[in-house]
């Protein structure tokens, strides 16, 4: 086996890796936020909606939720019930691109755990201090950016760390729908060689990856910690 030539077809697969990872955190981060607040509003039937779709994120399978995202949402444009016509007649996604679909899917699914996760920082944060923040003429917004949030990122960091290490394993997901992806590629080298040793490199690419994520992380709550 050319370990060499092995390596070097595999890495081809990492850029794919990297942007489904990129892209996921670029729009699920803030629609978790956005959900978790949605979550904790006072707003029942919002809040209700909400709790249903956290609960179905998490409650099945991610590579069902790419496989009804790409297949289903088509098939359902073509008769959509009524209030989903307006979305569909403004949004056209017959031909929704495989990796559209997979970032989509990725992204709905991570908002869910991601919202759970800044709902539990911020209804962490103690009621007296929006109320000090109030004393001292702040506005609702002003305490959330200057005084909450800053906290709350302290607090959700070594939860968020979690569900971003299990983002870079569930990459290898998308071999449901695309084969220029890391773990696809090391599978189809593994049966070209009829060996497992393609796999462990692919496992290696992974870990150095979950590495430089943990690093950059572990320093990030180092810099916060003058929260204590």
């Amino acid at each position: 086996m050319d370990y060499a030539k092995v390596i070097n077809i595999l890495s081809s697969g990492i850029g794919t890796t990297l942007k489904i990872f990129g892209l996921t955190l670029l729009f699920s981060i803030p629609l978790g936020m956005l959900v978790a607040l949605g979550r904790m509003s006072k707003c029942k039937p919002l809040s209700w909606l909400l709790n249903i779709y956290i609960l179905i994120m998490r409650g099945t399978p991610l590579m069902l939720q790419i496989i009804v995202v790409f297949f289903a949402l088509p098939t359902l444009q073509q008769n959509p019930p009524g209030f989903l016509k307006g979305f569909f007649e403004t949004y056209q996604i017959e031909n929704m691109e495989r990796f559209t679909a997979i970032i989509v899917a990725f992204s709905i699914n991570y908002a869910a755990y991601f919202a759970e996760i800044f709902r539990g920082g911020i209804q962490s944060i103690p009621k007296g201090q929006y109320e000090a923040a109030f004393c001292l003429g702040f506005t609702k917004r002003q305490t959330f950016f200057k005084i909450i949030l800053p906290q709350v990122i302290k607090r959700v960091l070594p939860a968020t760390s979690n569900e971003v290490i299990s983002l870079v394993k569930d990459t290898s997901l998308a071999s449901v729908l695309i084969d220029y992806e890391l773990f696809v590629i090391a599978t189809q080298q593994k049966n070209l060689y009829v060996s497992l040793t393609p796999l462990f490199i692919a496992g290696a690419f992974y870990l150095l990856m979950c590495s430089v994520i943990t690093i950059i992380f572990w320093l990030a709550e180092k810099r916060l910690n003058y929260y204590k």
